[in-house]
């Protein structure tokens, strides 16, 4: 009997009329395992893999299939998204015996979870031969089965244990990163590496905050550079905005369709830093596009934000992006077809598959003659409606913890910039006031939905559906992501109750998770035990646990003036600082919070009746250092700690600046705060 049918995964739902009989990830198919004497197979994906829906055509949806894993295993269906948990273990168990991972990932366990065979993708041949493989060795080879699972554990335990070297994270270390990001950079394509190409975002805003703190002018041609690569790639969506996943070459040509909000919220909280340092046009633009695609694509009414878009549309990918010259003809007619197929470099050999092309920028166009810019936009209006009427990608419902987290800062930075540089002579000041609002509703919406659905009795659930929230227990991730998003709404509304819900967070954070020596684990003091108990601290696809922590440690440490959460993020850190010297690509975000507090962070309050509009707020904004946190709003709000006490002085807005628990003057004009920011 499949049990997927009750799941609030859209992963688990896909598989959910299988022959397979899968269950959930739960105790009782463990137990069923146990009684029936047979191994358990693990299969791990998530909504948006292509690979993993490949196999599930060619293997999970065949009947011979079926039969073979149903009367030798217990299948165990997991959406690595929905327990990360889950997935960190198994995938370091899958590294540790193959040296390599990815979705599907495919493991066979004993019946108390013990892993002792791994891979990834099997054709429906070698999989049928596995499976008969292993349910050999399970009935004739035992003992030889159990050593090797008693392996592979040790080596887990060993890959995930806490407790290593500690350093302080110096300036010289900080540096030290910027300089090895320097010398892996592709100066050519921008990046870092060859095919695959992520988007580096956490690199992207350390370099940023490097830049900001030591004037490097390397580290600020890195961080723009790449920028205008991916903006200009096939990798950005040169229509409705946002980000796919990565690019399948070295030059940001042809992508991996998925859309994930990780990416898309980190991308657009590096773009609009960068606009906010530089004044970029391209830097605003990509912004404002990515926000838009959060708040159009992205966001469910009345709760957060989905977690993807597929890569496939009907089991092919590319088939809603790409073009062909006559298509873009036949949307536009002749004369701009072929205007827009000169400058978005679809050719008749294509870029793509079947003479098929991505759509990328060919020259600039944000600083081109008005006419230019014009003609553009009408082209991708035009282009988009064309489009909307093909088939579109499915999308991947479930609202995560972290990643609505993730969102909702960036969306809170993006606001604050949006409003420094928002003016009505701007050629399309309509449209960013309308992406404003609506990135804005949509950044409430999801907050809200994670303080009334995924708190629950003080805890973090990790995954909703439907405004249901699911049964699995929020990571550290979680609980470090949603704090600093709190924390970022506290910022922007003034709200103290924002304030108050971090740091009930981070009090369970801190009595859970933490580890001896300063670190943290990534799973809670009293969640289910895995056979490991995973403490990741290098960054990847999105800021680890411990990464994402202590950021929100920093910032309400700043934000409160309580001095033992800024303790517990110095500590943290410091279990990370010896990777961070040595491999610079995996600890972006470790090193982007090592900069805040390195610069200190600043604390800068403003009080004022205008907490939107006044130029004090205006030049905090514009000038704050890394990592600083701003609040502006009435004098001695309640739940406000920064503007307690902190009065008008003559009657006109005042700005206090503290750093490191020192405070300046109190300054009334811009200029005035401008220096004490210098």
């Amino acid at each position: 009997m499949n049990r997927l049918a009750d799941a609030t995964s859209p992963y688990l739902l896909q598989h959910a009329d299988n022959p397979v009989d899968w269950w959930p990830w739960s105790a009782e198919a463990f137990a069923e395992a146990k009684r029936r004497d047979v191994p358990v197979l693990i299969s791990v994906g998530y909504a948006a893999c292509h690979w993993c829906h490949v196999m599930a055509h060619e293997s999970f949806e065949n009947e011979q299939v079926g039969a073979l894993v149903n009367d030798d295993f217990v299948a165990i269906k997991v959406d690595r998204e929905e327990r990360p948990d889950v997935d960190a273990v198994y995938m370091t168990a899958t590294q540790a015996m193959t040296g390599q991972g990815g979705w599907p990932m495919t493991v066979f366990a004993t019946p108390d979870g013990t892993p002792f065979f791994c891979g990834t993708y099997f054709p429906r041949a070698n999989f049928v031969r596995l499976l008969e493989s292993v349910a050999a060795a399970w009935r004739d080879q035992r003992e030889a089965v159990l050593r090797q699972g008693a392996a592979v554990v040790e080596a887990i335990g060993g890959a995930q244990a806490v407790g290593g070297p500690t350093a302080p994270l110096t300036a010289e270390l900080l540096d030290s990163a910027a300089d090895q990001l320097s010398r892996e950079y592709d100066a050519t394509n921008g990046g870092f590496g060859g095919a695959p190409k992520f988007p580096p975002h956490m690199n992207l805003l350390f370099l940023l905050r490097h830049h900001q703190r030591t004037g490097s002018a390397r580290s600020l041609e890195i961080a723009r550079h790449t920028a205008e690569a991916m903006a200009r790639g096939g990798i950005h969506d040169q229509l409705a905005g946002g980000f796919a996943r990565y690019s399948v070459d070295a030059h940001w040509t042809v992508p991996h369709f998925e859309k994930m909000l990780y990416d898309n919220a980190l991308l657009l909280r590096f773009y609009a830093q960068l606009w906010r340092l530089t004044g970029d046009r391209m830097a605003r633009r990509v912004a404002r596009d990515t926000a838009r695609f959060l708040a159009d694509e992205l966001h469910r009414a009345g709760e957060g934000f989905a977690s993807a878009l597929d890569a496939d549309t009907e089991g092919v990918e590319g088939l809603t992006y790409a073009w062909t010259p006559a298509q873009l003809v036949a949307a536009l007619g002749e004369e701009d077809g072929r205007w827009a197929a000169d400058l978005f470099e679809v050719t008749e050999d294509g870029t793509f598959e079947h003479g098929t092309s991505v759509l990328r920028l060919a020259r600039d166009v944000d600083d081109a003659d008005p006419e230019i810019r014009a003609r553009w936009r009408d082209v991708v209006g035009r282009l988009l409606v064309a489009r909307d009427t093909r088939p579109q990608p499915a999308r991947d419902d479930k609202v995560v913890a972290a990643w609505n987290g993730l969102a909702i800062t960036a969306l809170a930075e993006f606001l604050r910039v949006a409003a420094l540089y928002a003016s009505p002579d701007d050629e399309d000041a309509n449209l960013m006031e309308g992406v404003t609002i609506v990135a804005d509703g949509a950044m409430r919406d999801a907050a809200e939905h994670l303080a009334a659905v995924h708190v629950v009795d003080g805890r973090l659930r990790r995954a909703s559906r439907d405004k249901v929230v699911g049964e699995p227990a929020g990571v550290l991730e979680d609980y470090g992501c949603v704090a600093e998003a709190f924390c970022a709404m506290h910022q922007l509304t003034g709200e103290g109750r924002w304030l108050e819900l971090a740091g009930g967070l981070l009090d369970v954070a801190l009595a859970r998770f933490a580890a001896p020596g300063g670190g943290f684990y990534d799973t809670a003091d009293d969640a289910e035990q895995l056979v490991a108990r995973p403490a990741d601290p290098t960054d990847n696809a999105t800021p680890s646990g411990r990464s994402a922590i202590v950021a929100a440690l920093v910032a309400y440490a700043a934000l409160t003036g309580e001095n033992r959460y800024r303790e517990a993020a110095e500590a943290a850190l410091a279990t990370v600082a010896p990777i961070v010297g040595r491999h610079a690509r995996f600890t972006g975000y470790a090193a982007t919070v090592g900069e805040a507090l390195l610069s200190g962070p600043y604390e800068i309050a403003v009080a004022t009746d205008d907490a939107v509009g006044d130029p004090l707020v205006a030049a905090a904004v514009r000038h704050a250092p890394p990592g600083a946190v701003v609040v502006a709003g009435r004098p001695d709000q309640p739940g406000v700690p920064l503007l307690a006490d902190r009065p008008l002085v003559d009657g006109r807005p005042t700005a206090y600046v503290c750093r490191g628990f020192v405070c300046q003057r109190p300054v009334t004009s811009v200029d005035d705060l401008v220096a004490q920011l210098g």
